[in-house]
């Protein structure tokens, strides 16, 4: 029908618009070679891992801030201002190469990323839903960490004959390049942003407008149990998974195959990755029993694979990250699906604190653990929270009446007083 046209075909441009930015976002040339480069100016083991503290500390604190900046300015700016951030971080790590360059350049790739977080789901959701089309989150931001996982792969490949070509300067001037283009893609994103509750007009001021949005962002999460279940199963299904992905290379080197094969291993797992953001559109309609169920199998998957300790054990961890990539985009949608009020940047920042947090607290344990077991146990291991999440879903699901079931038009229903009208629980 020609009413529809429109709506549908800008539902379609919001898409391309979102993988071209996150497939640009990271096709960084640099991202393989970085440590190598750290390492080669000199840089002890020691002092590389506080560059990595000094970049999620950097995301950790500006997460929150970076999230009512979107609500109360602009979600498009802050996606546009983020690679050009990074861009100033790589061109630095080249044109002067030391530790202090190295540290200034993750505090800039950490705001990036702070910037991002919240601004690119709430954005994506907000015009989504003012076409109409809110259902199709889940298969757009699917397909959109798809292509990201894609572009890292890509870079890899690429990454090896244009370092032995030009060296890091050629990566780093490929690396800027794409972070320019990918915020020049930024400036087409469409945004038509709803004011927070005590928001006035042009004439106030910001720091009143930050401070209305800040709390109409904690009111909502605060007021709503189904948000902050949603907010808690966004950080726990993430956080564990993305931060094992930083040790995949490790476990590969552990398992007996030689060197030139570690690469090999490593983009098997990306492939799962990828596989399982392109899922997500299919998975969409799990209940809480069903998504229990994938994190149930990824987590066998994960200890299974790990515990091999042999190379065909990758296929099971493949297939395990593949499942928790799935539940992650599934997460974040049921998350977005909740939030009714205009402070979406901010609580979908609250998620992405969460994760900060709980990825820290991995990568510890990690640590810890790492001097009194292998790799493969601790992967294993690790494969534990997915379980409690697991029973923790289908418990849920039992002390709602409803919440397994899905009406015809496919929102899980709920007897949770604390839930919005005609939101799913």
């Amino acid at each position: 029908m020609p009413f529809l046209r429109v709506p549908q075909a800008g539902a379609k441009r919001l898409a391309a618009t979102l993988y071209a930015y996150m497939f640009l976002d990271d096709f960084i040339l640099l991202y393989p070679v970085y440590a190598l480069l750290f390492a080669e100016t000199g840089l002890s083991t020691a002092e590389i891992s506080s560059l990595f503290v000094i970049w999620s500390l950097t995301s950790l604190l500006l997460e929150i801030p970076s999230g009512v900046w979107a609500d109360v300015f602009s979600r498009r700016l802050l996606l546009v201002l983020a690679p050009l951030l990074s861009a100033a971080g790589y061109a630095l790590w080249i044109a002067a190469p030391s530790y202090g360059a190295f540290a200034v350049g993750f505090v800039l790739w950490g705001t990036a990323g702070a910037l991002q977080s919240g601004a690119m789901e709430a954005l994506v959701y907000t015009e989504l839903e003012r076409l109409d089309a809110a259902g199709r989150y889940a298969a757009v931001m699917g397909r959109a960490r798809a292509l990201s996982t894609v572009a890292v792969m890509v870079a890899t490949a690429v990454a090896a004959p244009v370092l032995a070509w030009g060296g890091y300067p050629a990566l780093a001037v490929a690396s800027v390049l794409a972070c320019v283009l990918c915020a020049a893609v930024a400036t087409t994103f469409p945004e038509h942003r709803v004011k927070a509750q005590g928001e006035e007009g042009p004439g106030e001021s910001p720091l009143r407008a930050y401070t209305a949005v800040l709390r109409d962002g904690v009111r909502e999460a605060r007021a709503s149990r189904p948000i902050r279940r949603a907010l808690l199963l966004v950080a726990g299904v993430t956080a564990v998974w993305g931060a094992l992905e930083e040790y995949v290379s490790l476990l590969a080197a552990g398992s007996g195959v030689a060197a030139y094969a570690v690469p090999l291993l490593v983009l098997l797992v990306s492939a799962g990755v990828a596989l399982g953001g392109l899922l997500a559109a299919a998975g969409r309609g799990l209940t809480d029993r069903g998504l229990a169920g994938v994190l149930g199998i990824g987590a066998t998957a994960l200890a299974a694979g790990a515990v091999s300790g042999v190379a065909a054990g990758f296929f099971a961890i493949a297939g395990a990250f593949c499942l928790f990539q799935l539940a992650t985009v599934l997460a974040d949608t049921r998350l977005q699906e909740r939030i009714t009020g205009p402070a979406r940047a901010t609580v979908t920042s609250l998620a992405g604190l969460g994760t900060e947090v709980a990825g820290l607290g991995v990568y510890g344990v990690y640590a810890a653990a790492s001097t009194v077991a292998g790799h493969g146990v601790i992967f294993a291991a690790f494969a534990v929270p997915y379980v409690v999440i697991a029973g923790a879903l289908i418990m849920g699901s039992r002390s709602r009446p409803g919440a397994g079931r899905r009406p015809p038009g496919g929102e899980l229903t709920s007897a949770d007083p604390a839930s919005p009208p005609g939101r799913s629980s």
